[in-house]
C-alpha cells in the first residue's frame, strides 16, 4: 500500500504539478519518500486522489492556523518563501495537526468545482445546440456546488479576442487553444431548460466550512483560479434557485432524473475529471444506463477519464453511439484542444 502511495505522489509531482505549482511539486516529491506522511495518507478513501486530498486538507487547516508553513503559500502571504525549503515545516504542521488531518482525509472528497473548465464546455454545448436546435437540459455527475452548471451565465474570451456567452457577466473566463482550430461559437449562450447536479456530497457555498474547503482545493499559486472561483460564487448566489442539486450516486439516480426532463429539450449528461474516481463496474453501469435512456430519446454524454484522458462527446440514439473526440484538456481549464471538424 505504501509503495503504491509513494508512486502516486511521485506521479502527481511529475505529471500534474511540474510547471503548475512549484510548492506542490516539491512537497509531493518529499512526501513520496517519507514513511510517516505516507502512513498518514493511508487514511484517505481509496476512491480519492490522495495527493490532492492531503494537500487540500493541510491548506484548509492552514487558512485558520498560525504556523511558519504559511510563509510558503502564495495564497496566504504576499511574498512566499522558497518552495524547496517548505517540507520541514510541512511535516511539522502535519504531525502537530495529525488528528484533524486524519479526520479530513476520512470525511472529505476532492471536489474542485473548477469553473474554468467551462471554457471547453461552452463550445461543446454550442456544438450540440447547433445540431438539435433545442434548449439544453443539463445533468452533471459529480457537480459539487454546481458552478459548472451555470456555464451559460459566464462570458468567454478565446484566441481571437472576441467575447461570447453572457455579455453582462462579471466573470470573463479565458483559455488558450492548443491544436486544431477555433470552434464555431454562438455569440450568445445557448438556452438552458434544466440544471441538475448529482454528487455524493453537495457543497453548499453559503456554508463557511464548504466554502473554505473548496477554496483550499485551489493550489496556492493559482491566483487566477481563486479569483474565478470567488466571482463564480457571486453568480451562484444570484442563480442558486435555478439549480437542482441532489445528494446520491449519480449513476443510480440518472435514469430517474432523466425521466423528469421535458421532451422538447436535449439531455446533456456531463462530468469532467470525475470518472477517474468511478470504479470500472460503475462506468459500465453508466454507459448501460445512457443506452437505456436513448431508447426513448436522444442523449448526449460529455466526459473524460472514462477510458483515457481525452475529452469526448457521445450522441446516443436508440442504443447506438456516434462518437466524437474533442482532444486534450488542462485539468484546471487553462487550455484545451479542439479537434472536431467544423
Amino acid at each position: 500500500m505504501r509503495d503504491f502511495l509513494s508512486e502516486r505522489f511521485q506521479n502527481f509531482s511529475l505529471y500534474e504539478c511540474r510547471g503548475s505549482s512549484r510548492l506542490y511539486e516539491c512537497l509531493a516529491t518529499e512526501i513520496a519518500n517519507d514513511d510517516e506522511l505516507l502512513r498518514l495518507s493511508e487514511h484517505a478513501r481509496e476512491d480519492q486522489p490522495t495527493p490532492n486530498l492531503l494537500l487540500g486538507a493541510v491548506h484548509y487547516l492552514l487558512q485558520r492556523n498560525d504556523h511558519p508553513l504559511k510563509r510558503f503559500y502564495a495564497s496566504l502571504t504576499t511574498v512566499p518563501d522558497k518552495p524547496e525549503e517548505a517540507f520541514y515545516w510541512f511535516k511539522d504542521f502535519c504531525l502537530k495537526n495529525e488528528k484533524e488531518i486524519k479526520q479530513l482525509l476520512i470525511e472529505k472528497l476532492v471536489q474542485t468545482n473548477e469553473v474554468r473548465r467551462c471554457t471547453y464546455l461552452y463550445p461543446i454545448f454550442c456544438h450540440i445546440y447547433r445540431q438539435t436546435k433545442q434548449p439544453l437540459s443539463l445533468i452533471e455527475l459529480g457537480s459539487s456546488a454546481g458552478l459548472q452548471l451555470l456555464w451559460d451565465k459566464y462570458a468567454y474570451r478565446y484566441d481571437n479576442g472576441s467575447i461570447v456567452g453572457n455579455a453582462n457577466a462579471q466573470l470573463v473566463l479565458t483559455a488558450e487553444m492548443r491544436g486544431g482550430q477555433l470552434p464555431l461559437l454562438i455569440k450568445e449562450s445557448p438556452p438552458v431548460a434544466k440544471r441538475i447536479g448529482v454528487d455524493l456530497h453537495i457543497n453548499h457555498l453559503n456554508d463557511p466550512e464548504d466554502y473554505a474547503w473548496l477554496k483550499a482545493l485551489i493550489w496556492p499559486e493559482h491566483h487566477t483560479r481563486r479569483t474565478a472561483f470567488e466571482q463564480a460564487v457571486v453568480q451562484w448566489e444570484n442563480e442558486a434557485s435555478n439549480l437542482t442539486l441532489m445528494e446520491g450516486n449519480g449513476v443510480d439516480l440518472l435514469e430517474e432524473v432523466a425521466a423528469g426532463i421535458p421532451l422538447d429539450s436535449t439531455i446533456c449528461v456531463f462530468h469532467t475529471h470525475v470518472a477517474n474516481q468511478i470504479p470500472t463496474s460503475e462506468k459500465k453501469k453508466l454507459k448501460d444506463c445512457i443506452k437505456r435512456i436513448s431508447r426513448y430519446r436522444d442523449i448526449f454524454h460529455i466526459y473524460n477519464n472514462m477510458s483515457d484522458r481525452l475529452l469526448h462527446i457521445d450522441r446516443v440514439s436508440e442504443g447506438k453511439e456516434s462518437h466524437e473526440t474533442v482532444g486534450r484538456t488542462d485539468g484546471h481549464g487553462s487550455w484545451f484542444e479542439w479537434l472536431l471538424e467544423q
